[in-house]
């Protein structure tokens, strides 16, 4: 009884110091104000006027299909554990014919989301393009968080809007980092489970910045050994690799032009201070740049993140 009465003290204690850090607390055992993500952010109200919002998450396997609208901004999603708290869905194009578009885990569209130290995963077989993450909102913080899926695992889905990663797992197949959204990925890890390509960015023409991969390091699965850099979902499409440690698998030309040898005059493909094996430039191809030191000075995530409010993530 007195190790029962301990416990029941010691529970409410950590609940009601969740309480003073956090506004609100979601578990799946009860012990919190919401046993369901999707029920805390429907719990918030639209443009709140008070400020920011932040929603804990404790440790579980939340099976939802989750949408944070428009009308929520200025919310923090914060998980208790990266490893342990895992948000989970299994929807795949090919189901019921529902598309790429519709297969998302969990979909952002509200403007200054931050979202930290949580799985995000599409565990859906390996049938169709299948979204674990898909962005919509400007502004958007991603940290520390592990993105997992087969093709099409992170969609940067609307253009003119700037979305930043920061320590990351991002793993998949085929084109899983893809849109037309400005994205910079700062220290990440990028998982490739396919001899496919990793990104496939439709940057528009009149955008400066698509992707930008700074300090990453890029691992390969085994048996892996021919994977691009990126392919041209749509024509300007742009993406820089920068000071990223590529493996011996990625195929010598780097980049392909998606069966379509026009893209290639349109293509803002690029590389700078790369390091290991497959950051040989000798047989790349030849409408991919190499940037000097100068050139490269420009692509500082203070430039490519300022937009037109100077947003400094």
């Amino acid at each position: 009884m007195k190790k029962m009465l301990l416990y029941l003290l010691l529970l409410s204690n950590t609940l009601f110091a969740y309480a003073q850090q956090y506004d609100i607390v979601v578990d799946c055992n009860g012990h919190g104000s919401y046993r369901t993500i999707q029920g805390a952010i429907d719990f918030i109200r639209a443009f709140d006027p008070k400020g920011a919002t932040t929603i804990f998450v404790r440790n579980g396997v939340y099976k939802e299909k989750l949408e944070l609208p428009t009308s929520d901004t200025r919310v923090r999603i914060v998980g208790e554990n990266r490893d342990s708290t895992i948000i989970t869905y299994d929807d795949h194009a090919n189901i019921n014919q529902m598309g790429t578009f519709r297969t998302y885990t969990f979909l952002i569209r509200g403007n200054d989301i931050t979202v930290e130290n949580l799985t995000i995963e599409n565990n859906a077989e390996p049938l169709g393009q299948a979204v674990a993450l898909h962005l919509e909102g400007d502004r958007i913080i991603i940290r520390r968080c592990k993105l997992l899926g087969n093709q099409d695992t992170v969609y940067t889905g609307r253009e003119n809007c700037r979305q930043y990663f920061e320590d990351c797992y991002i793993e998949g197949t085929t084109d899983f980092i893809f849109g037309p959204s400005t994205g910079w990925f700062e220290n990440c890890e990028i998982r490739c489970k396919k001899n496919s390509y990793i990104t496939a960015a439709s940057t528009p023409e009149n955008i400066p910045f698509g992707y930008v991969l700074n300090n990453c390091k890029i691992t390969l699965a085994e048996g892996i050994d021919k994977v691009y850099l990126g392919r041209p979902w749509r024509p300007y499409a742009m993406t820089l690799f920068m000071n990223c440690e590529l493996p011996e698998g990625i195929v010598p030309a780097g980049w392909d032009n998606w069966r379509d040898a026009a893209n290639e005059k349109t293509a803002r493909y690029m590389e700078y201070h790369n390091t290991g094996k497959g950051a040989e430039t000798t047989e790349r191809v030849p409408w991919a740049k190499q940037l000097t030191a100068k050139e490269a000075a420009v692509y500082t995530v203070e430039n490519v993140m300022k937009g037109y409010d100077n947003w400094k993530p």
